[in-house]
């Protein structure tokens, strides 16, 4: 498998269901402002029109995209991780959790958030929602470790979205068991290496763009 990434964007969560899978894979860098891979210079297009990532390259001719798709694809590709679960209430639960994450955080709240080109109107309709999403992440993990029952992709995806807190002014220790709980994860060490490797080819990158 090659995952194409970039840097701390939300494919982060792919590698930590990698890692914590212990799965091997390759990691291809993509340049999200040029819309090309790094190394080679081709054009991402080609692979994904949308140019987003994570793009799961599953084998010459196959691609995977939608981070909650890849995702899912991992965790049942190496099920002896046991990163979801696999039928039933708890499996909804997890569709629920992913979804969630997906409209509501992700998309909702910080891309809009992040996004240079995003106007006032649009950040500050973002910002309306914080509290609200907030306080339910709040509830829950006043009381819960995971978001399942133990560490699962869910948890790979939210601690990605997360991060990106500290660069979109949302500050997390407005709410003690989210800041705990996002504090657990990064001490985790799939999590960790992650998050590491991922922070040095960030900075990396923006050293590269100054030059």
């Amino acid at each position: 498998m090659n995952l194409y990434f970039s840097p701390l964007a939300c494919s982060l969560a792919t590698r930590i269901a990698l890692y914590e899978a212990g799965a091997p894979a390759e990691f291809t860098q993509v340049d999200l402002k040029s819309k090309r891979v790094l190394k080679t210079g081709r054009d991402f297009a080609e692979i994904n029109r949308l140019t987003l990532v994570p793009t799961l390259g599953i084998d010459d001719q196959t691609v995977l995209v939608e981070n909650t798709a890849v995702l899912q694809f991992v965790a049942d590709r190496f099920p002896e991780a046991k990163l979801a679960p696999t039928s039933g209430l708890q499996r909804a639960r997890m569709q629920q959790w992913l979804g969630f994450i997906n409209s509501e955080l992700h998309k909702g709240i910080f891309n809009p958030l992040l996004d240079s080109t995003a106007p006032e109107g649009a950040k500050e309709y973002a910002r309306t929602k914080v509290p609200s999403r907030f306080a339910l992440l709040q509830d829950h993990f006043a009381t819960h470790e995971f978001a399942l029952e133990q560490f699962s992709i869910v948890d790979a995806y939210l601690t990605t979205i997360l991060n990106w807190s500290a660069f979109s002014g949302v500050d997390l220790k407005q709410w003690p068991a989210v800041n705990d709980y996002f504090q657990r994860m990064l001490k985790r060490p799939n999590v960790a290496r992650a998050m590491n490797e991922e922070l040095a080819l960030y900075q990396e990158e923006v050293r590269r763009r100054a030059s």
